[in-house]
């Protein structure tokens, strides 16, 4: 399951924000979008398809997500000064494939020929800076898909984005830990619907032979063997170098930026009900759009991350099997949910079922933010590369008919609310995995042009006001409780939490990986009680002020921070640090910071903090 945002952190995020500050930050001038990461926590969604896979809604979860956010525009709004925002574009070369080149295929030859590559490869960047022309941060858009970390990964990590995030601010802000510093780079989703950082493209993993056919198939093994790999040795060194070729890429971009925006700023937003949507085809046919439903090959998943129960991609016919089961469990599909998404085989049919909440969202937003002759489409779902061009050209072609000439118009993807994929009607007729995920059917692209198109006129003819907010979204209350219970922590006999059970050795070389195992906690306590920053240090030991100097935290990269969970309660931590070589020689030792939960009989749990400290050893260069 996608890591992205969703409409309960906006109503979440908007009623505390108008609580603190009024009607400066509104429904239309803030947007939420998701970095995206495949590797994220989860169970922060309301719509029940979302909260299947994390075994129910997590509220400690959602409540940290929410204060997370709150706090960075807290930290933003308190630093709010003059200054000025310049533009740039360039291509990235070399970091992505269409994973879905045969669905691509199915558009217009004449369109596909105004196009050079199946991917778009430009990098949209602003530069902020502060009126002395002092770095500030920036926002890039690029269309990559951050599955750089495949689904063998069990760390939370921000994938290839992440990584380029990181680097640039490791670079901006010296002698900061990350997520530290003023200087705040931002790497923003795009259409990146059907576009891989797997550059290798897909091999059959038992033959080595390409299975870069329709169904993404092989001769032995069938889909679940098709899987495409990054350029690495493994799934860390592939995030980085591709996530590096970003950051690359965004520095060059960054540093000859000239031409500064200017101009109103203005935003526009709505409410749509997407299940209800008439869509003009020409002056006199239309279509609409359909209540959510999932397809069979959404279970099969991409070359990025298989499904792993032997469906393909490219099904436009169902399979008697997996229909008797599912019209045995949750009821049978409608003849006209079945109609209105041909030739999708119906596998979910989620606009239908609403047990025990509904399990896809009705209501989804769309929102356009104009800075000058930029203009920002906040999408709630991922555009496969087709779709941007479409929406893209729609826009800025509706802008200029009102006369706001050659606006750029930028794809922000997964904002507000998460609705899937939204696929080209050519593409969808071939149900790959990203039009099997179109939820609202064929016609979903096209409704989406003519809404944010409505939006760009009313923002070139100053009509925004005379835009009907629409019908606000629900929000439920009781969700779906977790099924993983809280349990209470325990420490072995003799042993308290944050003890040492297996020490770093006493010396290592620069390369090498030092290992610490603590007696653990659920590190989900954390979430709960804040005392602590970070679940663990590596520290320096400084002989001039005989102190311990941080060096490292748990959001840097060259740190890995594993819970093993055991028994009745207990558990292990083991901390990782591998030494990079930039590591200077010298005296150092790990900490781990962790939270345990305790409940005393007839009294309510309490989470109380601990912390772990290793003997120390030393670094030395080879």
């Amino acid at each position: 399951m996608d890591s992205e945002k969703s409409s309960e952190w906006q109503s979440d995020v908007l009623i505390r924000l108008q609580s603190k500050y009024g009607s400066l930050y509104r429904r239309d001038n803030v947007i939420l979008s998701g970095t995206h990461t495949h590797s994220g926590p989860a169970g922060y969604f309301q719509y029940t398809v979302f909260v299947i896979a994390s075994e129910g809604f997590s509220n400690r979860t959602f409540q940290h997500m929410v204060t997370g956010i709150l706090k960075s525009i807290d930290i933003a709004h308190t630093n709010m000064k003059p200054g000025k925002i310049f533009i740039n574009k360039g291509n990235v070369d070399g970091v992505q494939i269409n994973r879905s080149p045969y669905s691509y295929l199915q558009n217009p030859q004449s369109e596909r020929a105004r196009y050079s590559s199946n991917t778009d490869k430009e990098m949209v960047v602003l530069k902020m800076v502060d009126l002395n022309g002092d770095d500030l941060g920036l926002i890039s858009w690029f269309a990559i898909h951050p599955v750089s970390m495949n689904n063998s990964n069990h760390l939370v990590n921000s994938d290839n984005v992440g990584y380029a995030s990181y680097l640039l601010e490791q670079e901006k802000n010296k002698g900061y830990l990350p997520g530290q510093g003023p200087f705040v780079a931002a790497f923003a989703s795009s259409n990146l619907g059907d576009v891989s950082p797997n550059i290798l493209g897909p091999r059959c993993i038992n033959t080595g032979e390409s299975c870069d056919n329709a169904n993404s198939t092989c001769p032995i093994g069938g889909s679940n063997m098709c899987i495409a790999k990054g350029p690495g040795q493994d799934m860390f060194d592939s995030t980085q170098i591709i996530g590096r070729a970003m950051y690359q890429r965004a520095k060059e971009l960054y540093a000859s930026a000239s031409q500064e925006v200017t101009g109103p700023l203005a935003s526009a937003h709505q409410w749509v009900d997407m299940t209800n949507v008439t869509v003009w085809l020409n002056s006199t046919h239309t279509a609409k759009t359909c209540k959510p439903a999932l397809g069979y090959s959404f279970a099969a998943g991409t070359i990025d991350g298989v499904g792993g129960l032997n469906f393909t991609q490219g099904k436009t016919e169902g399979d008697p099997f997996w229909d008797t089961i599912r019209d045995q469990i949750l009821g049978k599909p409608s003849e006209e949910i079945k109609e209105c998404h041909k030739p999708k085989p119906i596998l979910l049919h989620t606009g239908e079922l609403s047990k025990p909440h509904p399990w896809h969202p009705d209501i989804v937003d769309v929102q356009i933010i104009t800075l000058g002759s930029l203009a920002i489409t906040a999408i709630p779902g991922e555009f496969t590369t087709m779709s941007g061009r479409r929406l893209r050209e729609a826009v800025q072609a509706e802008f200029a008919s009102h006369g706001m000439q050659n606006m750029t118009v930028v794809i922000s993807g997964l904002c507000n609310v998460y609705t899937h994929y939204i696929t080209t009607y050519e593409e969808y007729q071939a149900q790959r995995y990203e039009a099997a995920s179109t939820i609202y059917g064929p016609h979903t692209l096209s409704a989406y042009i003519q809404l944010f198109r409505n939006l760009a006129k009313a923002i070139a003819t100053d009509t925004v006001a005379n835009l009907s907010r629409g019908p606000e979204p629900p929000f439920f209350q009781q969700l779906m409780v977790p099924l993983i219970s809280n349990i209470v922590d325990r420490a072995p006999i003799g042993r308290t939490f944050g003890d040492v059970l297996q020490p770093a050795k006493p010396e290592y070389r620069v390369g090498e990986v030092a290992e610490v195992i603590f007696v653990g906690a659920n590190p989900k306590n954390s979430a709960q009680n804040e005392t602590h920053q970070t679940f663990l240090t590596v520290e320096k030991y400084e002989a001039t002020s005989t102190s311990w100097q941080i060096v490292c935290n748990d959001a840097s990269w060259e740190t890995r921070f594993y819970w093993h969970k055991g028994l009745l309660g207990l558990s292990n931590a083991t901390v990782e640090w591998h030494i990079p070589d930039t590591a200077q020689p010298g005296i150092y030792r790990i900490r781990y910071f962790g939270h345990n939960r305790k409940q005393d009989i007839l009294k309510p749990a309490v989470i109380l903090s601990f912390e772990g400290t290793s003997p120390a050893f030393e670094v030395v260069t080879t």
